[in-house]
């Protein structure tokens, strides 16, 4: 029954995924459309007769032909793709509306037959003509698939659209509109946003559009308000690290139109869906008050983008949909976000991420692969929140100097000499099923997981001990016996060590501890603003109490000599979640300090130790063990 029920669903989203495949990389198109449109028609910003001339050759022949395309070749190929450029038409010219449904239909369905006929003829073509037969075929088969179109396949598109147009009518007339909330937003958070906006909503958009110079379909999955209101509860109520992600999430979510962004925050608490709804509903119900519409997709859906798009006249009302849209699933998530945080629901989430990192042998994610060249971050479409996830750990990995590709793709088209694979929880089937060959991590937010956290801190083991790998056996035994034989003192001594310090912020700790190590002429004063930079890519905190902030990358530079020093709080800094007790600044310029940096990873396994490190008051405890 349960895996009937997860069939079911990966087959929704990859048809789902599919239906926008076609269309998502013809945005570009769609969006030019809609600003010819938004501007030189008779009712536009800059009425223009001539390039008015434009908008229906464009809606009519030029986006249904470029979906027709994309579609065939998604299934056969560039030949796939001309030849559903030549079916589809036939439904073009059958009909008078825009054929984008029927560009849906053709451009695959001819794609598949060109497929089937390739496969048939294979290694049976006398060789000298290949040529013939490859073009002929596409001819032939090309008319005869026209000619489906323009007889059976255009006129059934004709009835159906005209079914669902009268249907919308009678949804508008009867103020009913606002109901198609309870369908759009479950199907949202389970990722197939795109699926309902590009291959649902935008034909039907189109066609009205055409009609009217705007269409209020373009706003129903668009709406940027409904997802505000929820991220902003969470702001207001929540505690930890969810509370501290919302501001970030809110304005990526509003300004940068990736609604994804949002999805984890209700999947968090299901029960926020009802706010998503309810908010989607009222913001709807505005938008048919004031008569709001957008004269083509906006994707992203950025409030910037609906902006853009608005025709004449009509900003304030979409502005007004999407202010309701946001108080009302604020209002409505508001009590829902406050019980889960007094409840701990917050709190139980971050401590189920901590347990995940402490897991060394379970459940904690790995790596079997020795050389790891590309990553893949994967979402459904390939556009949106993998994009977003794909270029912050990009730039934070970039410092390791491993030479490692970070890109993003469609969780059903990932390269396949991808190496690691980024992916939500939802899309394992999928996302295994499109790359067996890799390792996957499966994380809640391409944002922010405990999960890329792991990440990142396996390749920059490998980092550090990359160059260690590379020497030969005989400098590496120089160097250890130059560890055993330094004199700790020149390192760690009386002068670096700071006890009994008042508590303070992790920035102010980090800073002391990079004065520290400029004033014991360990580094020069650039050094501290690189041990900020590296706490911004990932934490320091180690655990048991402890931080160790440093530099890495270009910061060698700024190293004169190997320096540790050790400032104790006894009340404990917050690095994050966490309170550090013990915070030891490291300058490693060569392997001297190795020894002594080994000494405090044995010390962090005796609890009794460590507690007795935090609350000392005798400098000579910390230097006996270190």
């Amino acid at each position: 029954m349960n895996t009937t029920k997860i069939n079911a669903k990966d087959g929704m989203q990859k048809f789902g995924k599919f239906l926008s495949g076609m269309v998502m990389p013809n945005i570009g198109a769609f969006i030019a459309w809609g600003l010819i449109t938004a501007l030189f028609i008779s009712t536009g910003w800059a009425p223009n007769e001539k390039l008015n001339g434009l908008v229906d050759p464009m809606v009519k022949f030029l986006l249904p032909l470029l979906i027709a395309y994309t579609g065939g070749k998604m299934i056969g190929d560039v030949r796939g793709g001309v030849m559903g450029a030549i079916a589809t038409m036939g439904v073009i010219i059958g009909a008078d509306i825009p054929m984008f449904i029927g560009a849906m239909i053709m451009g695959p369905l001819a794609g598949f037959v060109i497929k089937q006929f390739d496969g048939v003829v294979q290694g049976k073509v006398p060789a000298g003509f290949e040529m013939l037969v490859n073009n002929f075929s596409i001819g032939i088969l090309g008319m005869l698939m026209a000619i489906l179109g323009f007889y059976a396949v255009g006129p059934l598109v004709v009835m159906a659209t005209g079914f669902l147009a009268a249907g919308v009518s009678i949804i508008v007339s009867k103020g009913l509109l606002p109901l198609v909330s309870i369908f759009i937003e479950p199907a949202k958070v389970l990722f197939l946003n795109n699926a309902i906006n590009h291959g649902v909503l935008g034909p039907i958009g189109i066609e009205q559009a055409q009609q009217a110079g705007k269409s209020i379909m373009f706003l129903l999955e668009a709406n940027p308000g409904l997802g505000l209101g929820i991220i902003l509860a969470y702001w207001m109520y929540s505690k930890g690290s969810v509370k501290q992600s919302a501001p970030g999430a809110a304005i990526i979510h509003f300004f940068g139109g990736i609604h994804e962004i949002y999805f984890p925050y209700v999947l968090m608490n299901p029960i926020l869906i009802i706010a998503a709804i309810l908010g989607e509903a009222a913001g709807v119900l505005t938008f048919s008050i004031f008569g709001a519409g957008l004269v083509a997709t906006a994707s992203p859906g950025s409030i910037f983008a609906l902006m853009a798009l608005a025709p004449k006249g009509g900003v304030f009302g979409i502005l007004v949909g999407v202010l309701v849209a946001t108080a009302v699933s604020f209002i409505v998530a508001a009590p829902f976000v406050k019980r889960a945080a007094k409840n701990g629901g917050a709190e139980n989430l971050e401590e189920a991420k901590n347990k995940m990192k402490n897991m060394k042998n379970n459940t904690t994610i790995s790596v079997s692969k020795d050389t790891v060249k590309k990553i893949v971050f994967a979402c459904d479409a390939g556009m949106g929140s993998s994009a977003m996830g794909a270029t912050k750990f990009r730039n934070k990995i970039k410092s390791l100097g491993l030479g490692i590709t970070v890109t993003n793709s469609s969780v059903d088209d990932i390269p396949k000499d991808t190496d690691i694979v980024v992916s939500h929880m939802k899309l394992i089937e999928r996302a295994k099923a499109s790359s067996p060959q890799a390792d996957h991590v499966f994380i809640e937010n391409f944002l922010q997981d405990s999960k890329l956290d792991e990440l990142y801190l396996i390749l920059e083991a490998r980092a550090n001990s990359k160059g260690l790998e590379e020497k030969e056996i005989e400098q590496v035994q120089v160097i250890e016996k130059e560890v055993a034989t330094t004199d700790k003192s020149s390192i760690l001594s009386e002068n670096n060590i700071i006890l009994g310090l008042e508590s303070e912020s992790k920035e102010d700790a980090i800073t002391r501890a990079g004065r520290l190590l400029v004033k014991g002429g360990y580094v020069k004063e650039g050094y501290i603003d690189a041990m900020h930079e590296r706490e911004k890519v990932v934490t320091t905190y180690i655990g048991m109490g402890v931080a160790i902030p440093h530099g890495i990358g270009e910061a060698k530079k700024q190293i004169e000599k190997s320096g540790v020093v050790v400032l104790q709080y006894p009340n404990g800094v917050k690095f994050g979640d966490e309170l550090a007790y013990l915070v030891i600044g490291i300058a490693g310029a060569g392997d001297e300090h190795l020894e002594i940096l080994s000494n405090i990873a044995t010390s962090l396994e005796n609890p009794d130790l460590v507690e007795k490190l935090n609350s000392t008051k005798n400098k000579q405890d910390i230097l006996s063990v270190f």
